[in-house]
């Protein structure tokens, strides 16, 4: 066989090993969360409350959608016409057109030109929750952050880059399978860095003080057969007023993280609540099945691009002679942007769904569904949540069952319902 048609059978296999694994971990069917207990949830919350987080999400919508729109017009525009090679061109003319200056530094200056573009609507989001009172940040601080973003992309980014580009110098006929693996294999080792390397970047982390809540906390790890190593306090404050909490890591990295903003806004009672859906995706191994998804969908990605090569009039359309050259990162670039475009409400649904499962285990775990319900009321207040944001929205976007769902599906668990 050619290694065309080995490519196309390899990849038929990662696209049904991806779907039978989604099918067999991810839990399709959510626990019972009747839309009449979501009305009566949302009768709760005072009217001007309501009004005010939809207004919040009113105001972030043009600079949300907007980004999203320039963003994708720009990587088309970079991606399906000559002016990105050209840039990647241009990058490596100073080093006598070598391929690793136009594989590293013209790669950045493609995502560079990309991340100016959507700067002001992100400077917009800025303005937006400092205006609301989420953000605390100063436009000094924001803009080191973005700037420690776009540090820690770039290096992620020129690695990537670096390493794709030399496969498919050293095996230009079988760069997929290599570049397959290497796809794989990069989303393994960022689960488990980035949570332990990249997080101190932008928040410092302390351990929580000896005192009640910290040995209820572990207790309550130890009790679910999640151990922990510690629990730290992150210092969410110096950016936002939101509250959360989460848990971090893989076996003896692994840590309960709470936000100092949510040690101050809730009671000791809800910060368990919180805790306790946290260590329901330890429990389920949430994080490793992401990963092992998001291995698989990589590595059939390159597979993918590798096979879209052969579309000679792709390649004229970007300037590029194979994909497999530093002149296609743009193209490559774009086509990335494009499938996580289509493939983000999936996403979304399974996030929505993995996340319902973690609220069921903390009623299970807590056996405390007024808690939880206050908890949640509690998390929609402070972080302007729309309790009930519209369907189109949801369905293209949210990560999680909206505020009156898991109110409701507390309820229904608090009558038996399962």
């Amino acid at each position: 066989m050619t290694p065309r048609l080995w490519a196309a059978c390899t990849l038929a296999v990662l696209l049904v090993a991806l779907v039978v694994y989604a099918a067999v971990t991810i839990p399709w069917q959510r626990p019972p969360a009747p839309r009449a207990d979501q009305l009566a949830a949302l009768g709760q919350f005072p009217a001007d409350q309501v009004a005010r987080a939809r207004e919040f999400h009113s105001a972030l919508r043009p600079g949300a959608y907007g980004g999203l729109l320039v963003g994708l017009a720009g990587a088309l525009v970079l991606g399906f016409t000559p002016l990105g090679s050209r840039l990647v061109g241009w990058a490596g003319r100073p080093f006598g057109d070598h391929w690793i200056a136009q594989a590293v530094l013209g790669g950045l200056l493609v995502v560079l030109a990309a991340e100016v573009l959507t700067l002001p609507f992100a400077a917009w989001r800025h303005t937006v929750v400092v205006r609301y009172g989420i953000s605390t940040q100063t436009w000094g601080a924001w803009a080191v952050d973005v700037a420690k973003s776009f540090a820690v992309g770039a290096v992620i980014g020129a690695l990537a880059l670096l390493g794709f580009f030399a496969v498919t110098r050293l095996a230009p006929r079988w760069w997929w399978a290599f570049g397959a693996v290497g796809a794989a294999v990069l989303v393994v080792l960022l689960s488990f860095v980035l949570p332990v390397v990249v997080e101190p970047i932008f928040n410092k982390f302390t351990p929580m003080a000896a005192g009640p809540l910290r040995t209820e906390l572990m207790d309550l790890a130890a009790r679910d057969g999640v151990p922990v190593k510690d629990v730290l306090v992150a210092d969410a404050s110096r950016r936002t007023r939101a509250v959360n909490a989460y848990v971090s890591g893989f076996g003896p990295t692994r840590r309960i993280v709470v936000y100092d903003t949510m040690l101050d806004e809730a009671t000791p009672d809800e910060v368990v609540s919180v805790a306790a859906h946290e260590l329901g995706h330890a429990k389920r191994n949430d994080v490793l099945t992401g990963t092992i998804i998001g291995a698989l969908g990589a590595a059939a990605s390159v597979i993918a691009l590798y096979l879209l090569g052969s579309l000679g009039w792709l390649l004229r359309w970007a300037g590029a002679d194979a994909m497999g050259e530093p002149k296609a990162i743009a193209l490559l670039i774009a086509l990335v942007t494009l499938a996580g475009l289509v493939g983000g409400p999936v996403q979304a649904l399974v996030s929505r769904r993995v996340e319902a499962r973690a609220d069921a285990h903390a009623l299970e775990l807590t056996g405390d569904p007024a808690t939880f319900e206050a908890m949640q009321r509690r998390l929609g207040t402070v972080n302007l949540s729309d309790p009930d944001p519209p369907a189109w929205e949801y369905v293209m976007s949210a990560s999680h069952p909206s505020t009156v769902e898991r109110m409701a599906a507390a309820r229904a668990w608090a009558r038996g319902e399962r």
